[in-house]
Parts: C-alpha cells; structure tokens; sequence
C-alpha cells in the first residue's frame, strides 16, 4: 500500500508549481516588454531628435504687423470721426454754453466782490439775463416786428423804383425779375418757403426753443461749477507744472470772458448810434428793426459789421437817395471810429493780436462753424498765441 505524501512533500509541491507559474508570467511579461520595447524603437522614438530653436517674435515693423494696426486705427479713428459727426449739434450747444458761462463769469465775480455767494451771485446774473430777454421780448419785439411788415409793404414801391434803372429794366425784359419778386412778397409766405411749411414752421421754432433751453441750463451748470471744473482740469497736468498750467488757463479764461463782455459793449454801441442816427435822417418807422439787426450783426467779427451797413444805406436809398448817401457816408465814419477807437479801447483788457490773425481766425471759424465759429475764433486765437508765446517760444529762448 502507498503511504500518504506528508505535509511537507504536499507544501513543496504547492511551491514548486507557483515558482514555476511566477516563471512563466515573468517570462511573458518579458516577452511583451521586448515588443514594447522593439516598438517603440521601431515606430515612436526617431533615430536622433534635433533640437529645435524658437522663432523671432513678430517684429513691430514687419509690414504685416504695420498694414494690421494701421488699417484698425484708421477704421477705429473713421467710426470715431462719424460718431463725433453724429453729436456734433449737442457738441455746439455744448460749447456756446461754457462760452457763455466764461463770458458771464465776470459780472458773477462782480456780485461776488460785493459780499455774495457763488451761488447767490449765479442766481443773480441768471436771473438778471432772463428780465432782460423778458423785456426785450415784451418791449422790443412787438416793435421790430410791425416795422418788418411795413418794410415788406414798401418792398413793393421799391422795386418800381428799381425799373427806372436801365440795367434792371434790360434784367427785367429777359426774365421779369420784378414782377416775380412783387407776387413773392405779396404772398407774404418767406416763412413757410423758408422752412417748409405750416409744420416746418412749428417744428423749427419748437427747435429753437429746445436749444435755447439746452444752453440756457447748461450755462448755468457751467457758471455754478466753474472753479470746480477748472481745478478738475488743471489736476491732469503733471504736480510740477500745475501752477504754472493754472495760471495759463486762468488768464485764458479771463481773456474769453474779457471779450464777452467787450463784443456786447461794441454792439450796443454799434445798435445805439445806429437808432439815433436812423430817427435823426428820416428812418424812424424802421429804427428800432435796423437799430437791432445792425447790434445783432456786429457781434461777428470783422464781416457782421458791413453787412449790417449795408442793408441799412440799400433801405436808405430805396427810401431817398438822400438818406441813401446819409446812411453810406454816417456808417463809413462810423466804421473807422469803431475799428480804430472803440473797439481798441474795449478789447484792449481781453485780445491783443494783429489784425491779420484776427481776419484769418474770423474767416476759419466761420467756415468750419459758421457763425458760432466765427464767435470763437478770436478768443481762441489769442489763447493759441499766448501759449505760443508762454511756452513754445520761452522754451526755445532757454535753449
């Protein structure tokens, strides 16, 4: 009979076949690492692998980069250009309101020289510039416009008088010149041709009264906030040149309050010779309507003076060729004195410039901004040569 293998022949066995098992796993184990091996040589690790520099960054004047900037900055400063012409009627309002505000500030630092408040002192200047639009509106108004009518009445007669005239007499044969222009003032309708219409009519004064609104509370927030925003705007230039930045602008704003102030007292005086002269020569049904056209116009520099002129002597003649000649003789006169002696001596505090820079400015800003431009170019031609004249040529002599 066979013996039963003992425990230990039993526990030999068992580990004889797990070494010969672990064998074969690390045999096949190997086997597979082999082919891993053999593959990754063969298809995934290449023989010798260069070492591969980066590349030059895109250089800031390769054409590419220039072209690409380029065409977004000019694209960019387009579109800006369109938007700023799409505000460009709030930007004017905008301006003739701090132009106004700055002319204004003055009588503002009168009141207060007299113990007021800012506050009070606005209050005041405000409210007295809106008694006087009231006055003028309720006294003045009422005048100029019945002495327009009757200057439309006698348009007619003068226009007979204008056939005498072998000239007009040769125009009129051709292309009934006067006869046109009578049926045009007969039918009294150069408003509705003028703007369009019953409705163009409404809309255009509801226009005005918009705007006039417009600037009336910005001027005011303008003339309350002034030193305010002066400072904000003097605190972007640099610590060490603020001082010297503060006292440009402050004299720049003086100037340009200065000459507010002395173009209305130039055209008052212009208005009020022109009255007296007017009632003294016979005009005196359209004084009041000349007086102010002519006031009106002579605020533009340079031009608005003549042009009133002339409209009063072409009235003049088609009046009387006596008053005619009256009228051209008193407003070539009164065009030297106001050139040589009241306009020097008013404006003598706000703008010294040279004539020339004067009409170049005058008929720059009357292109670019018609007569809102033409209002401003003075003033900002003297604050150009002041800075001109401040910092530009000063530094140029410390050289």
């Amino acid at each position: 009979m066979s013996k039963d293998p003992t425990p230990e022949v039993e526990k030999a066995e068992e580990a004889a076949e797990r070494a010969e098992d672990a064998a074969e796993r690390a045999e096949t184990a190997a086997e597979v690492a082999e082919e891993a091996v053999a593959f990754d040589e063969e298809f995934l690790i290449p023989e010798e692998t260069p070492h591969v520099e980066p590349g030059p960054p895109l250089s800031p004047h390769s054409p590419f980069y220039v072209g690409f900037f380029g065409a977004v900055g000019a694209l960019l400063a387009i579109w800006l250009g369109h938007q700023v012409l799409v505000v460009s009627s709030t930007i004017i309002l905008i301006v003739v309101a701090a132009f106004l505000a700055v002319g204004l500030n003055p009588l503002v630092e009168f009141f207060m020289r007299r113990g007021l408040k800012r506050s009070w002192s606005v209050v005041v200047v405000i409210a007295l510039v809106v008694v006087a639009l009231a006055l003028f509106l309720v006294a003045i108004v009422p005048v100029i416009s019945d002495q327009v009518t009757q200057l439309a009445k006698n348009a007619p007669t003068w226009l007979d008088q204008l056939q005498h005239n072998s000239q007009v007499e040769k125009l009129d044969e051709q292309y009934d010149i006067i006869a046109k222009a009578k049926q045009y003032i007969a039918d009294g309708n150069f408003a509705s041709a003028a703007f369009g219409g019953v409705l163009g009519i409404g809309i255009a004064v509801l226009g005005a009264l918009f705007n006039a609104f417009i600037i009336t509370v910005l001027t005011l927030y303008f003339l309350s906030s002034l030193p305010k925003t002066k400072a904000a705007m003097y605190r972007l230039a640099p610590a060490s040149r603020r001082p010297r930045v503060s006292l440009l602008g402050d004299q720049i704003l003086s100037n340009v309050g200065s000459y507010v102030s002395g173009a209305f007292i130039v055209a008052v005086a212009a208005g009020l010779s022109s009255l007296v002269f007017l009632f003294v020569v016979g005009l005196g049904e359209y004084a009041v309507a000349l007086a102010f056209v002519v006031a009106l116009l002579d605020v533009i520099p340079m031009i608005g003076a003549t042009i009133g002129a002339v409209i009063v002597v072409a009235i003049g003649f088609a009046t009387d060729p006596k008053i005619g000649v009256a009228c051209l003789i008193f407003y070539v006169i009164y065009q030297q004195v106001e050139n040589y002696v009241i306009y020097p001596r008013v404006m003598s505090r706000s703008v010294d410039i040279p004539g020339a820079v004067i009409v170049i400015a005058a008929l720059v800003g009357a292109g670019l901004l018609g007569v809102v431009g033409a209002l401003l170019a003075i003033p900002t031609a003297a604050a150009i040569l002041l800075l001109t004249k401040e910092v530009f040529i000063a530094r140029q002599d410390d050289r």
